[in-house]
């Protein structure tokens, strides 16, 4: 049975299917495209993102980016790269992931094996309620450290602890900074001033709080 769920993106939920048809659905779909793969033994979503799930995406994204910058920390970012464990029967395509902790291991790096490579430090999920599949176990079983969760206008941070997630009010990653409270806040002021005036104060914010 196939079910849709209405959201800002479009997705599709397939049961019973097989990692190898998951494999071949990957391959045969390439890497240049729109849609967004997650699979948790046996169930496969198909999400193609909208403009407003896109949007917040790449505004996160940027903020990442200032973050790391500001606090002086390499990064390498790769995207929706897919990740996958076929020994769990698990794999998950985020809407953003970052190495950070692990930017000198992967820096160099051109493909992803999770048999071999550590997971991404830092996975950002948007519009996330409105998901078929639970990404939060697939992410746990990877051992993902860190997971933001935005579903406009809440924000969560997960980091993984004693193989559970725990909800934080700050990042452990970037200073132990109040994200979920500021980040909604500065992606409801650039609707209003735009998103560089927006990515300016966000950088100004971050820098007057590792100063005091």
């Amino acid at each position: 049975m196939v079910t849709t769920v209405p959201s800002n993106s479009q997705r599709v939920m397939l049961p019973n299917i097989s990692w190898q048809t998951f494999e071949t659905i990957l391959a045969e779909m390439g890497d240049h495209r729109a849609a967004r793969l997650a699979y948790d033994q046996g169930t496969l979503e198909i999400m193609t993102p909208l403009m407003p799930h896109e949007h917040n995406n790449r505004l996160l994204e940027h903020l990442v980016f200032v973050l790391a910058e500001v606090l002086n920390l390499n990064i390498k970012s790769i995207g929706s790269t897919t990740c996958k464990r076929p020994d769990l029967l698990r794999g998950v395509e985020p809407d953003s992931a970052f190495y950070l902790q692990n930017e000198p291991v992967m820096r160099q790096k051109r493909h992803l094996d999770l048999m071999q490579d550590p997971p991404p430090d830092l996975v950002i999920e948007v519009d996330y309620t409105s998901a078929s599949i639970e990404r939060l176990p697939i992410y746990m079983a990877l051992g993902v450290p860190e997971v933001w969760r935005y579903d406009e206008p809440i924000m969560q941070i997960y980091q993984l602890r004693g193989g559970v997630y725990v909800p934080c009010d700050v990042s452990p990653t970037f200073a132990n900074l109040p994200l979920t409270t500021e980040i909604p806040r500065f992606l409801a002021e650039s609707l209003n001033m735009g998103e560089i005036p927006m990515i300016r104060s966000f950088r100004n914010w971050v820098s007057q709080k590792i100063q005091n």
